[in-house]
């Protein structure tokens, strides 16, 4: 599976605004952003939410591990600004 298998699938399941993925082929860092997140302040409810979609190919060790970073917009604004984006 790659990055944009990733990314795909997250933004067709999924109530989000932008999704970053980066990636060795099972082991990926994704970055989310949605105003969902607004809603869901839980951080283990957000995580919850966005494993959702990647089950079956954790199931199937497609996918071997997925590290979240999570933002809403406002957030993620005030973020990239940080990193000079």
């Amino acid at each position: 599976m790659n990055n944009e298998e990733i990314a795909a699938i997250l933004k067709k399941e999924l109530n989000l605004q932008e999704v970053h993925v980066t990636g060795d082929g099972n082991h990926f860092n994704v970055i989310a952003v949605g105003e969902i997140f607004n809603e869901i302040t839980s951080r283990v409810k957000q995580q919850q939410y966005l494993y959702q979609p990647l089950l079956p190919f954790i199931a199937d060790n497609t996918v071997h591990a997925v590290n979240f970073k999570i933002y809403t917009p406002e957030l993620w604004q005030r973020e990239r600004k940080l990193m000079g984006m």
